[in-house]
């Protein structure tokens, strides 16, 4: 039974750290992400309404939280974007 417990918390382990590589790496990803989206807001290479700003933010909301449910042990649907 020592052999197995072992086992197991090396197996944990691996996955925890595996868990904190990737996570961490997407994270990154997504910030990186938002930073770039965020540069849309410049009005003199862009130009947009408040109804699409609107729509943007809304659809980044609703992932966060279909994304915050799968943590939760639940999933939904999933889909691309789009404005028009």
């Amino acid at each position: 039974m020592d052999r197995n417990n072992e086992y197991s918390a090396q197996k944990n382990d691996v996955k925890k750290n595996r868990f904190k590589k990737i996570a961490e790496s997407r994270v990154n990803k997504i910030l990186t992400n938002l930073d770039s989206l965020g540069k849309c807001s410049n009005t003199r290479n862009y130009e947009y309404t408040d109804v699409e700003v609107r729509k943007i933010f809304r659809e980044i909301e609703r992932k966060v939280k279909e994304v915050k449910i799968q943590f939760q042990g639940e999933s939904r649907r999933k889909g691309r974007f789009r404005l028009g």
